[in-house]
C-alpha cells in the first residue's frame, strides 16, 4: 500500500544476506498480505537469504520445502507452534515436526494461560492481532482448546514440556517461548538451557502479554537467549519505539534478533519489515555493525545457516 515507508538503500544493504525468522503470510487461516511462494520471490529480489514459515495453528515443514523447490536460492524454514490445533505440548508432533526439518519449536502462543489472560491488555489506540477474532469465533462455536499451562503448581515446568524440550535439543530445534508470562519463561529458558536446547529465541519481549523488564531480559540473555525484537510490536502501537530501543541498549544489541512479525493485509510488504527496522534504528543512533548483527548474524545463527559473506 502507498501509505507504507519504504526502506533506505543503505537499510536494504545493510540487511541483505538476513532471515526473516517470524511472518505469517497465505495459505493460512485468516487473510494475509501475500503468500509464501511470491514472497519468496521478492526476499530473492530484495537480496534476503529466507524466511521461517509461523502458523499459530498449524506446521509448516512440509510447506516450506514446497517453496524452497518452487523458488530455488531462498530458504526458506518450517516451523511448528504448540497451540491446541496440534494438540498443545504434543511430544509427537514435536517429533514430526523434527523429522521433517523444521527449525523453530514455539511454545503456545493464542492457547497459552498467559495470553488468554492478556487479551484484553491492548494499549489504546494499538492495532489488534488478527488471532484474536478468529479465537472469539472458535469460543462462540463452544470449540475453542482449554488454556495450555506449561509449569505446575510449584513453579516446575510439566512432565508434557520437558519431554518436548529434549526433542527440541535431540533435532537441534530452536525453542521460541510463545506468548508465555515472563516468570514461565525465565522457567521454560533456564530447563531448556540445562536440557541442552543449544538456540532460545525470546518471543517479542516487548509485546503486550510479555512486557519483559530489562533484569530479567538481561537474566534470559546470560542463559544464551536472544531477545526477539519484532517490527510490528511498536509499528502498531502496542509498545513505543523509544521503550523497544531502550530495551536494545540495556540488554546489548549482540543479544537481540530482529524480525518483522509481518504479513498482515494492513502493514508495510514484509520483505520490506527488516529493512524499515534498521532504518528506525540507525535513526536511532545504532551503528550499522549493532543492526548487521541484529539483522543478519543473529538471524542467520538461529537458522543455522553459513556466517554471511561480507564485501
Amino acid at each position: 500500500m502507498s501509505d507504507h515507508p519504504t526502506p533506505s538503500a543503505r537499510a536494504r544493504e545493510l540487511v541483505a544476506g538476513a532471515y526473516d525468522t517470524h511472518i505469517h503470510v497465505a495459505p493460512d487461516v485468516m487473510r494475509r498480505r501475500i503468500d509464501d511462494v511470491s514472497l519468496a520471490r521478492r526476499f530473492a529480489e530484495v537480496g534476503l537469504a529466507g524466511f521461517v514459515l509461523k502458523s499459530h495453528y498449524v506446521p509448516t515443514a512440509e510447506r516450506a520445502e514446497v517453496v524452497r523447490n518452487a523458488v530455488p536460492g531462498v530458504d526458506v524454514l518450517g516451523a511448528i507452534t504448540l497451540n491446541g490445533s496440534v494438540g498443545g505440548l504434543n511430544p509427537v508432533a514435536v517429533e514430526i515436526a523434527g523429522r521433517q526439518g523444521a527449525r523453530i519449536v514455539w511454545l503456545p502462543t493464542v492457547d497459552c494461560a498467559n495470553q488468554r489472560e492478556c487479551q484484553a491488555c491492548e494499549p489504546e489506540g494499538a492495532t489488534p492481532p488478527m488471532w484474536a477474532q478468529l479465537q472469539a469465533d472458535l469460543a462462540e462455536q463452544g470449540i475453542m482448546a482449554p488454556a495450555i499451562d506449561v509449569v505446575d503448581s510449584d513453579g516446575a515446568i510439566v512432565p508434557a514440556l520437558r519431554e518436548v524440550l529434549s526433542l527440541i535439543a535431540k533435532h537441534d530445534m530452536v525453542l521460541a517461548t510463545g506468548h508465555l508470562s515472563g516468570d514461565e519463561i525465565t522457567t521454560v529458558v533456564d530447563a531448556a538451557a540445562d536440557l541442552g536446547v543449544r538456540r532460545i529465541v525470546v518471543t517479542h519481549p516487548e509485546f503486550t502479554s510479555q512486557r519483559l523488564s530489562v533484569q530479567v531480559q538481561r537474566h534470559l540473555a546470560e542463559r544464551g537467549a536472544l531477545l526477539e525484537r519484532c517490527f510490528t510490536t511498536p509499528y502498531t502501537g502496542k509498545v513505543s519505539w523509544d521503550t523497544l530501543f531502550d530495551h536494545i541498549r540495556q540488554v546489548g544489541p549482540e543479544h537481540s534478533l530482529l524480525s518483522s512479525d509481518l504479513g498482515q493485509p494492513f502493514n508495510p510488504p514484509v520483505e520490506d519489515g527488516l529493512a524499515l527496522l534498521a532504518d528506525r534504528l540507525l535513526e536511532a543512533g545504532f551503528t550499522e555493525d549493532e543492526v548487521h548483527v541484529m539483522a543478519v548474524t543473529n538471524t542467520r545463527r538461529v537458522a543455522a545457516a553459513p556466517s554471511a559473506v561480507t564485501a
